[in-house]
């Protein structure tokens, strides 16, 4: 294995996981039919579409419920492809490995048989099915969110509502300074990319990967303590503050009131 190749493509991965962010910041100031919704409203429709979708048993109607996602996508934005990838490459793929036991234990009517032998049942095939949908409609809707609704809106919400001071602080920590470690090992690859005259073999190439591995590990730790010495120093007495106030306005009664009613004809339809 070339060092030059084993280095491209790792810096390559991690330049394209900083762009992605860079544009989702972008989307969420785009002006679009979710961007000018109270992120309070959003997070707690988003909530309650969740709650819905773990209660749906009906395949057509899981269905339709990501169809309607897409189109909120489209309406907020989305380029289609950018939030297909994001839903469809890995969460619903490993839901998949997971529901695909369900399909041979599952007993029931007979849907694939080889000889006088059941391979897969009906049953076991819509219980696998219910749980790709059930995953992906729960992942697309999270995934709409956070396109959608600044960061920092999100973690004003989620106080608003009462999550405790501690989750949300953690949580907004993480998101800022997840970053700065993709920043640093950024480049680390680039130093020693800019360095290497000659090739390394693959053994060469992983022992100083984990050398890379450990001092971003011990980076991250030092910077920790000192962003929480900086903190504690400034005041910070284990409560976030939020310089943007959250106001609703007319749109958002109308986008709460839609989401109850879509929620309702969804439980409706699922009852029938």
């Amino acid at each position: 294995m070339r060092s030059d190749d084993f280095l491209s493509r790792n810096i390559s991965s991690l330049t394209h996981a900083l762009e992605s962010v860079i544009s989702a910041e972008d989307l969420c100031r785009a002006p679009g039919l979710l961007q000018g919704l109270d992120a309070r409203v959003k997070v707690a429709s988003v909530v309650l579409f969740i709650v819905v979708v773990g209660l749906v048993h009906s395949l057509p109607i899981l269905s339709g419920v990501f169809l309607l996602v897409l189109a909120f996508g489209l309406l907020s934005k989305i380029p289609l492809g950018l939030f297909l990838k994001r839903i469809l490459i890995f969460i619903p793929i490993f839901t998949a490995v997971i529901a695909i036991p369900a399909l041979f234990t599952t007993p029931g009517e007979p849907l694939i048989t080889t000889g006088s032998r059941v391979i897969i049942t009906e049953q076991g095939a819509r219980t696998g099915g219910l749980l790709v949908l059930r995953v992906t409609d729960s992942l697309s809707f999270g995934i709409l969110l956070v396109l959608t609704t600044r960061w920092t809106d999100i973690l004003a919400a989620l106080r608003w509502f009462h999550v405790p001071s501690v989750f949300v602080t953690v949580l907004g920590m993480t998101y800022r300074y997840i970053f700065l470690l993709l920043h640093t090992a950024n480049s680390m690859f680039l130093a020693r990319r800019s360095r290497s005259l000659g090739t390394f073999s693959a053994k060469e190439n992983r022992r100083w990967l984990g050398q890379a591995l450990g001092t971003t590990m011990a980076k991250s730790h030092q910077l920790s303590e000192e962003v929480y010495l900086a903190m504690l120093s400034r005041g910070y007495r284990d409560e976030g503050l939020a310089l943007n106030d959250l106001a609703l306005r007319r749109r958002d009664f109308l986008g709460t009131a839609f989401a109850l009613a879509m929620a309702s004809m969804l439980l409706w339809s699922n009852w029938l």
